[in-house]
């Protein structure tokens, strides 16, 4: 089960989200694949660099700013769109954001989606919908063991409980409309996710990738946490299955983990050592110390039913993951074009199958 062009050519595609890190690498990709995609997302912050300006996303797609919490601008957009598949990608996706701004988390996140899902029930032409979560959904014992889709969904910071609220949301509208209506409608729960051109604040790889430029020194928060690593490309491929097989009838109307299937979970200090080591630098990190915002240590999935059912498998190993982004960021920082470097790690990621 490769992704097929066929299938996605000339598919109308509506992607919220579109100017974030894992959206602006699944706008070009859909567009490699001949996609019609119509792009609907808050603008980049001014002032920050952005993979979506860098990689010039907006020539990729028809591309609308606005917010998933403005139904009206939503609604009108999505109708012009007319799209066979929606992709829901947009959120507030940053814990620590979630702690200074819980209620514009729970309001992006829980309400955004209501308002997408409630949009697209009223557009005629609808096959499948793809609404993205997180591997945080889970009510996390601190066991370390790989959550499965049927374990019970929680959070206790406000992103997670966000996310979960997320995953209920999806459950009912499931139920309560689109079983009926005949459209196909899933959840992806991913690891989480490093790759070139993410410049977030408060997520690891920026903050290696800022202190080696700046040649400032790197501290981290949580150097012994342990999370399923991943590159990009990876659940982006897993998503676009996912819509694939949800179109073309399968039973896949459910939730679904996409994660390493193999012992692929490792420490943040370990990641860090690797990405480091692949910037061929002496520099090191230092654990931070002072008052941090809670996390749990332990988290990994079980991704086994992606891999069984849909044939989604991560293509590439951890010392990959590492190597890939780090080649991104060097490339780019050495003046090549981030369009470019996407667009030949997509080509070179869709090789591996």
């Amino acid at each position: 089960m490769t992704l097929n062009s066929n299938f996605w050519s000339g598919k109308r595609v509506f992607l919220t989200g579109h100017t974030g890190f894992k959206g602006a690498w699944l706008a070009l990709w859909l567009q490699r694949l001949g996609a019609d995609v119509t792009g609907y997302a808050l603008a980049p912050v001014a002032g920050e660099p952005s993979l979506f300006d860098l990689a010039d996303v907006e020539s990729s797609c028809r591309s609308v700013f606005g917010d998933v919490r403005d139904r009206d601008r939503l609604d009108r957009t999505m109708r012009e769109s007319r799209p066979h598949v929606v992709l829901h990608l947009a959120a507030q996706a940053l814990v620590r954001a979630s702690y200074l701004d819980p209620a514009g988390t729970f309001s992006s996140n829980v309400l955004g989606t209501v308002n997408v899902l409630d949009v697209a029930r009223g557009v005629a032409g609808i096959d499948a919908i793809v609404v993205v979560t997180s591997d945080k959904v889970y009510a996390n014992d601190g066991s370390g063991k790989p959550y499965r889709e049927d374990d019970r969904l929680g959070g206790t910071d406000p992103y997670s409980a966000s996310k979960a609220c997320a995953e209920l949301v999806v459950a009912s509208y499931r139920e309560s409309y689109f079983r009926e209506m005949g459209v196909r409608l899933a959840t992806a729960r991913a690891g989480n996710v490093i790759g070139g051109g993410d410049r977030a604040q408060d997520r690891l790889v920026p903050d290696i990738v800022r202190a080696l430029e700046s040649g400032s020194t790197l501290t981290l928060r949580y150097p012994d946490a342990v999370r399923p690593w991943q590159h990009v490309l990876d659940p982006l491929h897993g998503y676009l299955r996912l819509a694939q097989a949800l179109v073309e009838g399968a039973s896949a109307s459910r939730a679904w983990n996409f994660g390493p299937v193999d012992d692929r979970a490792h420490t943040v200090g370990e990641l860090s050592d690797r990405l480091l080591s692949a910037w061929a630098t002496d520099a090191v990190w230092l654990r931070e110390t002072g008052t941090a915002f809670r996390e749990h240590t332990l988290l990994t999935l079980d991704a086994a039913a992606a891999a069984n059912e849909l044939n989604v498998r991560s293509r590439l190993s951890f010392e990959k993951t590492s190597e890939w982004t780090m080649d991104w960021y060097r490339s780019a920082f050495e003046g090549a074009d981030p369009r470019a470097l996407c667009l030949d790690q997509i080509e070179r990621y869709e090789a591996l199958a």
